[in-house]
């Protein structure tokens, strides 16, 4: 920004990872830092995007026996019926 003062302001009250102000070429890493944006926001989605967050994920199933520790046993044959 022109404005250092707003360039501060900015800087110091925005709540983000990285923040580039008036400038497109952002130094991303492409598929590593959560940037992108949509429309007019950013400068189009190289690195980051809807799926990002799914990087960070880890899928977990995680299955009990409720028969084995004292599950009403009557309630679970109803779903044999």
């Amino acid at each position: 920004s022109r404005n250092e003062g707003f360039a501060s302001y900015i800087a110091d009250n925005v709540r983000v990872g990285n923040i580039y102000i008036n400038r497109d070429m952002i130094g991303a890493v492409v598929g590593v830092q959560p940037f992108g944006g949509q429309g007019l926001s950013g400068t189009g989605p190289k690195a980051g995007g809807p799926f990002y967050l799914h990087r960070f994920c880890t899928e977990k199933t995680i299955s009990n026996n409720t028969a084995a520790i004292g599950g009403n046993t009557t309630l679970l044959a109803l779903a044999d019926d």
